[in-house]
C-alpha cells in the first residue's frame, strides 16, 4: 500500500467552488481499481496546529493498493475531465507518495 498527500494551492477565494468539483469525482475515484481511500482536507486550526490555518489550500489524502494504481487513476478519462475544470483554480500542486514504513 502507498499513501499519497497532494497539497493544492488555489487561487483566492475559490476553494468552495475547487471543493464542489472535487467532490463530483470522489465516488467514481473511489471505485477504481486500487483505491483505498481518497478525499480532500482542509487546514483546521486548534492549540496543537503548527502554524496559520490556509484558506487557499486542499489536501488530498489518499491511500492505493500499489504505484500501478496510482498511475492508472491519473490516466483515468474523468481525471483528465477533472483536471481541465479546475485548472484555472489552482496556483500549485505538490505531490507525495509515501511508503508504510
Amino acid at each position: 500500500m502507498i499513501h499519497v498527500l497532494a497539497t493544492i494551492e488555489l487561487a483566492d477565494g475559490v476553494r468552495e467552488k475547487f471543493l464542489g468539483e472535487f467532490h463530483r469525482i470522489i465516488s467514481i475515484v473511489r471505485d477504481e481499481d486500487g483505491c483505498i481511500e481518497y478525499g480532500p482536507a482542509i487546514d483546521l486550526k486548534t492549540s496543537v496546529s503548527t502554524g496559520e490555518a490556509r484558506d487557499n489550500v486542499v489536501t488530498v489524502i489518499e491511500k492505493w493498493s500499489s504505484v500501478p494504481a496510482l498511475e492508472a487513476h491519473l490516466k483515468a478519462p474523468h481525471m483528465a475531465s477533472y483536471r481541465d475544470r479546475v485548472k484555472d483554480m489552482i496556483r500549485d500542486v505538490k505531490i507525495q507518495v509515501l511508503a508504510q514504513a
